[in-house]
């Protein structure tokens, strides 16, 4: 059994990405993985400085919800990041936690595997493109990593779609129960 950390990006009340990840959650549950849910709802996370200090210390000088993040991204196995893709790119929340991951760059991280599931309106295969090569260029600086799958979830736009797209719910739930660990 592999530790799995879902992170959900979306701040939207009833989100779209938060009922997939739900299903994504379930099946890599029932897959028989440990699975912990962390949602950037409510969190404070500040823009990272790009002072380098967290390079030496593998300590972030900002004192905020992302020191957490960092600290149970580090020991999870398999990390699954969940965004709505707006104009054609991860949420600006997931990017800016990215940004702040950075003092595990010199860490002796655990994770190996990332995936990510993002949702949008439009529902053409070219639109989560530019997010899955923004999360690919951060994976490529931690050298043990790898993108190991990306699940597209087009068409649903409106607040709470989601509940009642059962294909999509589906094709999330299979997706998480394909998750693996190290």
């Amino acid at each position: 059994m592999s530790r799995v950390l879902v992170i959900t990006t979306s701040l939207r009340a009833k989100s779209n990405s938060d009922i997939l990840a739900e299903h994504l959650i379930a099946g890599a549950r029932d897959a028989g993985h440990e699975v912990e849910h962390i949602s950037l709802k409510d969190k404070t996370i500040g823009f990272c400085r790009g002072c380098l200090a967290c390079q030496k210390t593998q300590k972030c000088v900002l004192k905020d919800d992302a020191t957490m993040i960092a600290e149970k991204v580090m020991h999870a196995d398999t990390l699954v990041f969940v965004t709505p893709i707006y104009y054609y790119e991860m949420s600006g929340q997931m990017k800016t936690l990215l940004d702040r991951m950075n003092p595990l760059y010199t860490a002796d991280y655990r994770f190996r595997s990332v995936y990510m599931l993002s949702v949008a309106a439009e529902d053409e295969d070219s639109v989560p493109l530019r997010a899955v090569s923004g999360l690919q260029g951060w994976i490529d600086c931690f050298e043990q990593a790898e993108f190991a799958g990306s699940l597209f979830c087009g068409g649903i736009g409106g607040a709470g779609e989601a509940s009642g797209k059962t294909d999509k719910q589906q094709e999330a739930y299979d997706f998480g129960r394909t998750i693996s660990g190290n």
